[in-house]
């Protein structure tokens, strides 16, 4: 990616332009020249930082003159949520996904209930695996410590089908 600063306002390109107006010259084929070349018509690089995209942001792309590349800022971001409001949140997440699971199955239940037609093993064994991965995972989110990791956590209730997202 490449930027330039233009009265006082940085414009980025994903790809340098074929041609450039600078104001007095129309420059042709600007996508031929080196780096170098490009410098001097004033496009650099930009250099977008490693960061944590749960828990930094990056903002204020600003040239470093030193380095001569636009750089960004790596700021960590500022939670609307309590420690305990993000856990509280996220089991919620956990509630409702193991719900949704179980919601498939519910008829062997409701049925059983009904008119005592039993639930099938492997039936009645999933619907536990479910409660038992859904209670495990609220123990692990009551023991993390920060914003950052609640909203990391990963949920997974049952074992994903290769090329599936994870439930």
């Amino acid at each position: 990616m490449k930027a330039i600063e233009i009265n006082g306002k940085i414009k980025t390109f994903n790809r340098v332009p074929r041609t450039w107006n600078d104001g007095v010259n129309l420059h042709l084929n600007l996508r031929a020249l080196s780096d170098s070349e490009l410098q001097s018509y004033g496009f650099y690089d930009v250099v977008t930082p490693s960061y944590d995209s749960v828990t930094q942001q990056i903002s204020n792309l600003h040239f470093d003159g030193r380095k001569k590349k636009f750089v960004y800022d790596v700021t960590d971001k500022v939670f609307s949520q309590t420690l305990e409001e993000a856990k509280e949140t996220k089991k919620q997440e956990v509630k409702k996904r193991a719900g949704d699971l179980l919601k498939v199955t519910d008829w062997y239940v409701i049925r059983n209930a009904d008119i005592s037609a039993g639930i099938p093993e492997n039936i009645a064994a999933d619907r536990e695996d479910i409660r038992t991965k859904a209670d495990a995972a609220e123990l692990e989110i009551d023991a993390l410590e920060t914003i950052g990791d609640v909203l990391k956590y990963q949920i997974v209730l049952v074992e994903p089908i290769l090329g599936e997202d994870l439930v």
